[in-house]
């Protein structure tokens, strides 16, 4: 008989086993249910923030706000910058699967050409892929409707409305104002990138460049909600942006415009100051250009016409041009001359017309070769006598002109709140042997004793400088903004900058201003045929300086000789030389309008108050104004030095006029090596030169074929004795 199954099996045994098992099971179970209750513990509390955020992104984005840009006004509240609303197609690259196919749809509807494509791919170099990046700029009305219509086909791509800068003022206030233009990798370095975040646009130029963190503003943010396509639904959360703060500037635009239009076509700069506290009222560089070409991204052609046009329209000249001054530094060296007892006033030379270093070598002459016979200081600055001033650099050396000058501020930037001012350039020994490892000669001092050589000023420090004289030694700083607007209407005005005072003794400055006021009001004065019947009191000095040497046998003539080879024009003013309220600095290149004609305009304009015309009719006749006539009497504490013995009637020179004569000064040397000047565009050797307008560069080295006897070797203090 067969035994039960259950003989054969030890059920103790398998209770057992099954027992472990279950256990070994169970805290298998229990380990990874702590492992995934841990997990779920450290994502829903330590990462709570992390993973909340990351699942809000997939619908909220933050939309970076651009500020308005500060607005700017002239002094007298003409808007001469302002913000104008413009519709731009942008694209985010990091929504847009194949953004090469998304251009090409959108370019059968909408115009899209090479230099925008250009303009986009260098953009998203510069954003990150979440950023919005502008394909189109300005489009108009028919296109956004169009855009519209399509819009569901292209996500990430948008409409967006922008604020675009605009200068309604146009040409006439480039030189100052400046432009904006579109942001490069090299500027997106130099500034905070988040508040750049939702701006295309940078300050390149002018005031903009120059005040760009005050302008700008602060960027503001939007939380919104978007759809799969990265379309906005809604706002959800915004933080408002802070606008720029608008800037008035010292700009009269009135003068502005007149000096403008008073250079016409010619190639110059005019700088206009207050002295008594170094407001800029006009800043003016011809010819200008439109800075509303630059404020979306200029087109490629659109800027090489710009920069092969003649003239070069986007070379600041009032700014950076360097320029030989001519005769309209000889007051700035006669003051050092007078100072340190090289001459007095009464020092009288007899001018023949004709100089030479130590009575041989080369033979100099007087502009347009005139002879003025006897001629003490005053008469050497009224007539502009080069050979007095031959004489009187020779006694003085080389160190004491380049102190005189430098006293005055020549051969540094005037530190006006403008960007990449030029320097000109001061010469000395030193500096010739560092520039061109030559040495000093006599021929160099006499250069520099008539304005021309090495010797180089910008319009702006020939202002700075004869601001100086005009109030009596007293320097301020040049600048250009005169008050500042708060985003809660507070205006902050500038403080003027004082600089160090010119302490040079009252009688010095007295004779140097007398000096000038004869110039412009004294029988053969070199700007007196410009100034009949003047209502106002004014002191000037007129300069000359040529562009090319002339042969030692050749005369100038204004009929025959090519346009491009006409002398410099300059002048220096201050008025009324009681009060002054009004400096100015003229250069005009290659001239055909004399600078002491445009001075006139500008200075009756600011001068004389403007008056009701009254309506004439037919039988009427117009009313004779005979001009006021008013004291030149000076101060007792100022009068000019030995002034007693100067009379005027030894004014008027000894000279044949010739029918060509249209020159309003009487100075320079036709053998005389000149710098070509009016090449101050790009530096180098002109062809009819042998000293260039850039020393520095190795192309421009001047001719070093000097003779013995034109040669002159000078002592520790580079003078003569008497």
């Amino acid at each position: 008989m067969l035994k039960p199954i259950n003989t054969f099996k030890n059920t103790h045994q398998e209770h057992k086993l099954f027992k472990r098992r279950a256990i070994a099971i169970l805290i298998s179970i229990s380990i990874l249910s702590l492992l995934l209750l841990s997990r779920l513990i450290y994502l829903q509390v330590f990462q709570h923030k992390l993973y909340t955020t990351l699942a809000r992104q997939n619908q909220l984005s933050l939309v970076p706000i651009e500020p308005n840009r500060g607005l700017i006004y002239d002094r007298n509240g003409v808007l001469l910058a302002e913000n104008k609303p413009i519709f731009n197609l942008v694209i985010t690259p990091d929504l847009v699967k194949n953004i090469d196919i998304t251009i090409q749809q959108l370019g059968s509807f909408i115009k899209i050409d090479a230099e925008d494509l250009k303009q986009f791919n260098r953009q998203r170099r510069l954003h990150h892929r979440f950023e919005p990046v502008p394909i189109r700029l300005k489009l108009n009305e028919e296109e956004v409707a169009k855009f519209s219509l399509e819009r569901y086909r292209f996500p990430g791509v948008a409409i967006q409305a922008q604020m675009i800068r605009f200068y309604p003022q146009g040409p006439s206030f480039a030189a100052i104002v400046g432009y904006m233009g579109r942001i490069n990798e090299k500027e997106l370095q130099s500034v905070d990138p988040v508040n750049y975040s939702a701006s295309n646009f940078i300050g390149k130029t002018g005031v903009e460049k120059y005040y760009e963190a005050q302008l700008h503003g602060t960027v503001g943010y939007q939380q919104v909600e978007t759809n799969v396509h990265g379309q906005i639904i809604r706002i959800l959360k915004q933080t408002r942006p802070i606008a720029g703060r608008s800037i008035t500037l010292t700009i009269d635009s009135n003068l502005q415009k007149l000096a403008q239009q008073a250079l016409g076509s010619q190639k110059g700069a005019i700088v206009a100051l207050d002295p008594r506290n170094g407001e800029v009222l006009a800043f003016v560089s011809n010819p200008s250009f439109d800075p509303n070409l630059f404020v979306s991204g200029i087109r490629q052609q659109d800027y090489e016409l710009l920069q092969n046009e003649p003239g070069n329209p986007l070379y600041n000249r009032a700014l950076r041009g360097s320029y030989h001054p001519g005769s309209t530094i000889k007051p700035f060296i006669s003051t050092g001359a007078l100072l340190e007892n090289v001459v007095t006033p009464t020092f009288t030379i007899h001018d023949t017309g004709e100089f030479q270093i130590n009575g041989k070598g080369r033979i100099y002459h007087n502009f347009r070769r005139h002879a003025y016979g006897d001629v003490n200081l005053l008469k050497a600055l009224t007539v502009s006598s080069d050979i007095y001033f031959y004489n009187l650099s020779l006694r003085m050396g080389i160190n004491r002109i380049y102190t005189s000058l430098k006293r005055f501020g020549f051969g540094s930037p005037t530190g006006i709140d403008l960007p990449d001012e030029g320097s000109g350039i001061l010469p000395n020994p030193q500096w010739k042997e560092k520039s061109y490892n030559t040495p000093w000669y006599g021929g160099d001092t006499l250069n520099c004793g008539i304005g021309q050589g090495f010797l180089l000023v910008t319009p702006i420090q020939l202002a700075s400088a004869v601001s100086a004289l005009a109030e009596w030694g007293d320097r301020w700083k040049p600048h250009v903004v005169l008050s500042w607007r708060k985003n809660d209407g507070i205006v902050d005005f500038t403080k003027p900058q004082h600089l160090e005072s010119i302490n040079l003794p009252p009688d010095i400055l007295s004779f140097i201003r007398t000096a000038m006021q004869h110039v412009v009001n004294a029988p053969g004065g070199t700007a007196e045929r410009f100034f009949p019947g003047v209502p106002y009191t004014l002191a000037g000095k007129t300069g000359t300086a040529q562009v090319y040497s002339l042969k030692n046998d050749e005369r100038y003539n204004t009929k025959t000789v090519a346009a491009k080879l006409r002398d410099n024009s300059l002048f220096i003013a201050f008025a009324p030389v009681e009060k002054p309220s009004i400096a100015l600095a003229i250069v005009i290149q290659n001239s055909v309008t004399p600078a002491p004609q445009i001075a006139r305009k500008l200075l009756d304009y600011y001068l004389i108050p403007a008056s009701p015309i009254p309506t004439i009719t037919s039988q009427q006749a117009l009313p004779v104004i005979g001009p006021e006539k008013k004291s030149d009497n000076i101060d007792e504490s100022k009068k000019p030095l030995n002034s007693s013995n100067i009379r005027d009637e030894s004014i008027s020179p000894k000279m044949d006029f010739e029918d060509d004569e249209t020159d309003e000064d009487s100075y320079d040397d036709s053998d005389i090596k000149k710098t070509d000047s009016g090449q101050d565009e790009q530096p180098k050797l002109d062809k009819f030169n042998k000293n260039p307008a850039n020393p520095v560069s190795a192309e421009t080295k001047p001719n070093k074929n000097n003779n013995a006897e034109d040669s002159l070797e000078m002592d520790d203090n580079n003078s003569l004795a008497e």
